[in-house]
């Protein structure tokens, strides 16, 4: 399998989406990976974009190639850094008009009764109730500007039970069910309300889950690698621009009527 870059911070050249020009759009842990990913998409797409993230450092690296974003630090899971964000974008933007809520961890790997409380909580915190304090903040000002639209990053984890992997699993699972109640709930307000599930995304998350999952059942990394693609219909892993274009579709005018929908973009993983 050859493997395409994702460490390249040059925007990816796409097709011009309608409706994205001049959109305010908000970015969790937009900074890198994914979230970085996205960021430059809406970018490239004349998009003015607001991304927070918990690395001080990618921050600043966001800063010089991303002109004019708006980055501000801030841990989702925290009431307060959250208010500070929205507040910054309220203050910096004046309206906003989508959310794209893509920060999360991967949580701890192992048996259900070896985990400890606190690492259960904290993914949690950050991949379920992260998106429940943004999109409670997002919400009144995206109805403030005539409607909009939310992604909630879900995972495949959302659609599979994942072994050794609960936690995730049972976040990634709930942001479903909030991504299907706030579709219900929103969309008289012209906001439409979409869940992505992104497969295996190639990068160092994903080598450290399968580093830390082969440890856990006793066998090799290129093992449990092999292990991962077997079970991918398409035998590869995604990419974060492959998550990202997908994101920018749903929020254009492109997406204008898909709503309450969780998209898969991993090629076909059967199971995890």
């Amino acid at each position: 399998m050859t493997e395409r870059s994702t460490d390249d911070r040059k925007a990816p050249e796409a097709m011009r989406l309608p409706g994205l020009a001049g959109k305010i759009v908000a970015i969790t842990a937009g900074a890198s990976g994914i979230g970085y990913s996205i960021a430059r998409v809406f970018h490239g797409q004349g998009a003015k974009i607001a991304i927070c993230d918990v690395d001080a450092r990618a921050l600043d690296a966001a800063r010089e190639t991303l002109t004019g974003c708006l980055a501000v630090k801030a841990d989702v899971s925290d009431d307060l850094a959250v208010d500070a964000f929205f507040n910054a974008i309220n203050q910096a933007f004046g309206r906003l008009d989508a959310l794209v809520n893509n920060a999360g961890i991967a949580g701890p790997t192992g048996n259900l009764e070896d985990l400890a409380p606190e690492d259960w909580r904290r993914c949690i915190d950050i991949c379920l109730t992260g998106q429940f304090l943004c999109a409670r903040r997002a919400i009144p000002m995206i109805k403030a500007a005539g409607g909009g639209a939310l992604v909630n990053m879900a995972s495949a984890a959302g659609k599979h039970g994942y072994a050794y992997r609960t936690p995730y699993s049972a976040a990634k699972f709930g942001v479903i069910g909030l991504t299907q109640s706030l579709a219900k709930e929103l969309g008289p307000d012209n906001i439409r309300v979409n869940a992505v599930l992104p497969g295996i995304v190639e990068g160092p998350r994903m080598d450290k889950v399968i580093r830390d999952r082969a440890s856990a059942t006793g066998v090799s990394y290129d093992a449990m690698k092999d292990d991962y693609l077997k079970n991918i219909s398409m035998r590869r892993m995604v990419t974060p621009d492959d998550v990202a274009a997908t994101v920018a579709f749903l929020i254009s005018d492109a997406g204008g009527n898909l709503s309450g929908q969780s998209l898969a973009v991993d090629g076909n993983v059967e199971t995890l």
